[in-house]
């Protein structure tokens, strides 16, 4: 996809010139209550475009007014009403984010579900797609992935031609895969895509799919150590600002900021971090916007950590968790509950630390964010290690093993061979101590542990095999470890695994043959 910003195709009128057109089509007395519904509802439509979702909200009128409220549908044709229900159970849902209000989610499901039945049952094939591409969503802010992931591959599937519908279920497969730590899943979806994006008239879903992609190679330029990553993650994210900024809307843009700094975080800019981190919250205080407030507040409190300012990282990332403990977006609590109990072992109150790091790890399992689970498990064992005895070293472990392994991020398995050096360490001394260097697994320690550990380290190993497509040099730096260290632990306890690696070379026999 090009990377220019400029929109060569026709622009549509403003959305005041639609909101205004609607308004007054809105108050012809002449309409029927399901022809001033349908108006309504597409005006919410026009307005959730730009994030305005209160006004979305408003625009419903006697039809639906607050979250927590069922929709006035008795005088509506059912097609209709069904579209109402539907508008309703979207709004929900972001406004349900965005003020973090409990249970918000499960309502949403449950309308946009009414919507798509009543949809089913009068065989509007597209309105169906469209009311699942909308639960999937729901899904995804719960942090179910693996539930949004199969209902927007069906929705996919059967969206034949380009659309925008199929332009935003294919974004938020992408960003099901981003957020399942599936960086190489995403980046082909949104490669792949590129022509029906290039073909997308609406600002809003160009500037998602920039922004995502540009999360993407973020993501991507950390673990596989690629300049041209970071560098082409800027270019993308200046194209998502300026697709927002015609669409219109503040809260996406105020996204974009957020992601910028949490990117001038990973290059050690902490200056420019905190600058962009300062015009997202501004931009979402004007919102009200409570809830993307409290992830800015836990990116920031991340760049507060990478500084050494420990107190001022628990400060923020105890207001992202006080934030986010009352809505129903648990991968972002999670998120937060790991970064909160990161600060609080930093400044050694371990205890706190632990509630809030197991909390985490709870959080993220109940909702099925098994990654997010994984990850707090993982932070538990790095920050709390001289805290734990040796058996919760061991089933904290087990869990962080379970979760994680499925992961594509190289760096996430590197952290999962430390942690295991480290309860190795544990069982050899009876105690729970830092190993003196971090190592790939030995065969020094009792005997289950030995053996539990050495199942663990062949899965971890042949992950990476298969991730380096079979070629050892890749997979030891994917490990973190030696070329010669990953040969003589295949050679010496993992046996079963030479035949995934690619066949061994004669050396003088290429200089040979190059020589002849």
């Amino acid at each position: 996809m090009t990377s220019g910003f400029i929109d060569t195709h026709r622009e549509r009128p403003s959305q005041m010139t639609i909101q205004a057109s609607l308004m007054r089509q809105i108050e012809n007395p002449e309409l029927s209550p399901s022809q001033r519904a349908e108006l309504r509802c597409e005006m919410a439509k026009e307005l959730e475009e730009t994030g305005n979702y209160e006004d979305a909200s408003k625009s419903m009128g006697e039809l639906w007014q607050r979250v927590g409220e069922q929709p006035q549908v008795q005088e509506l044709d059912q097609s209709t009403a069904a579209e109402v229900i539907l508008r309703a159970g979207v709004l929900t849902g972001w406004i349900g984010s965005i003020n973090q209000i409990n249970g918000a989610q499960e309502l949403a499901k449950n309308l946009i579900s009414e919507s798509l039945h009543i949809f089913e049952s009068r065989g509007a094939s597209k309105k169906v797609l469209e009311a699942q591409t909308e639960l999937a969503y729901c899904y995804w802010r719960e942090g179910a992935y693996d539930e949004a992931r199969v209902v927007l591959k069906g929705v996919i599937a059967r969206l034949a031609t380009d659309s925008a519908l199929k332009a935003k279920a294919v974004l938020r497969s992408a960003i099901v895969e981003r957020s399942a730590i599936c960086y190489s899943d995403a980046l082909r979806i949104l490669t792949d895509a590129s022509p029906l994006f290039d073909k997308i008239h609406a600002h809003t879903i160009k500037g998602g799919y920039h922004n995502e992609l540009g999360l993407v190679l973020k993501n991507l330029a950390a673990s596989e150590k690629r300049e041209d990553y970071l560098d082409r993650a800027f270019v993308e994210y200046a194209a998502a600002s300026y697709h927002f900024e015609q669409a219109g809307h503040k809260s996406y843009r105020a996204n974009v900021e957020n992601n910028l700094g949490f990117l001038y975080f990973k290059a050690n800019k902490f200056k420019e971090a905190h600058e962009h981190l300062d015009r997202a919250r501004r931009l979402l205080l004007s919102l009200r916007d409570s809830g993307t407030v409290a992830q800015v507040d836990e990116t920031r409190a991340r760049v507060f950590l990478a500084e050494g300012r420990n107190l001022e990282a628990e400060e923020a990332a105890r207001a992202a968790v006080n934030t986010l403990g009352k809505g129903g977006r648990q991968s972002l609590l999670a998120e937060a509950l790991t970064t909160h109990g990161t600060a609080l072992a930093r400044l050694g109150y371990c205890d706190n630390a632990r509630s809030a790091l197991f909390r985490a790890v709870e959080v993220a399992h109940q909702s099925g964010a098994l990654n997010d689970a994984g990850m707090a498990a993982l932070t538990t064992l790095e920050e709390l290690n001289d805290d734990l005895n040796l058996d919760e070293m061991q089933a904290i472990y087990e869990r962080a093993y379970c979760w994680l392994t499925p992961s594509q991020h190289p760096q996430t398995l590197h952290r999962l061979l430390q942690a295991a050096s480290r309860v190795l360490a544990a069982g050899r001394t009876k105690k729970v101590a830092k190993a003196p260097e971090v190592r790939i697994l030995t065969e020094i320690g009792t005997a289950p542990l030995n053996e539990m550990m050495r199942r663990y380290e062949n899965d971890i190993i042949r992950q990476a095999l298969k991730t380096g497509k079979g070629k050892v040099t890749r997979a030891a730096h994917l490990l973190g470890i030696s070329h010669q260290r990953l040969i003589y632990i295949l050679e010496s306890r993992h046996r079963d695994l030479l035949s995934i690696r690619t066949p061994i070379q004669n050396r003088k026999r290429i200089i040979k043959k190059e020589r002849d």
